[in-house]
């Protein structure tokens, strides 16, 4: 039960936080300011893919479904957990910024699609911790709820990052 109410609740929380939010859209990141911040944001964006990417492959790895590998070592485990906190502190800029000056924005279905994955994510993350701490779920939980938060930070970049850095155009996205 807990694996679903708390990641609901947390969802749920950075949603009517972004709800209830005066968006300040005068707010920079890293002092960068206006187009210069959403830029950077597209740019620590790709790279966290990047670390989403390498995270997968190394589950992947773990789980020896790479083939033609052996079973990985014991410091593939901790490259994994310790990429995965580095992962989620690198994401927390971003997605601060994000709620603090935008907030849930449902103008567009990009927006509005990018606003909500953004509250699933970390709802994501938090279940993510507590089917990795749990022996009593099944086992196909665990890389289920990886997977998620590689598909979640790849929605994310797509309706963002790749938005940006394309001249604020995405593949069956109007530019409206």
């Amino acid at each position: 039960m807990l694996v679903v109410l708390l990641p609901s609740a947390v969802a749920v929380g950075i949603y009517l936080f972004g709800t209830h939010h005066t968006p300040r859209y005068s707010n920079g990141l890293f002092g960068e300011h206006g187009n210069a911040a959403v830029d950077l944001k597209a740019q620590l964006s790709t790279a966290l893919l990047g670390f989403a990417i390498i995270q997968l492959g190394l589950a992947l790895w773990m789980y020896g479904r790479v083939p033609g590998t052996r079973s990985a070592p014991r410091p593939v485990r901790r490259g994994h957990r310790a990429l995965g906190f580095l992962s989620f502190l690198f994401s927390l800029p971003i997605a601060y910024h994000c709620l603090t000056t935008y907030g849930i924005e449902t103008m567009s279905p990009r927006a509005t699609i990018h606003s909500f994955a953004g509250c699933a994510l970390y709802g994501a993350f938090v279940a993510k911790l507590i089917v990795v701490r749990s022996r009593r779920l099944p086992g196909w939980l665990l890389p289920a709820a990886g997977a998620l938060l590689v598909l979640g930070v790849a929605l994310l970049w797509y309706t963002a990052a790749l938005w940006a850095l394309n001249g604020d155009s995405a593949p069956g996205f109007s530019s409206v």
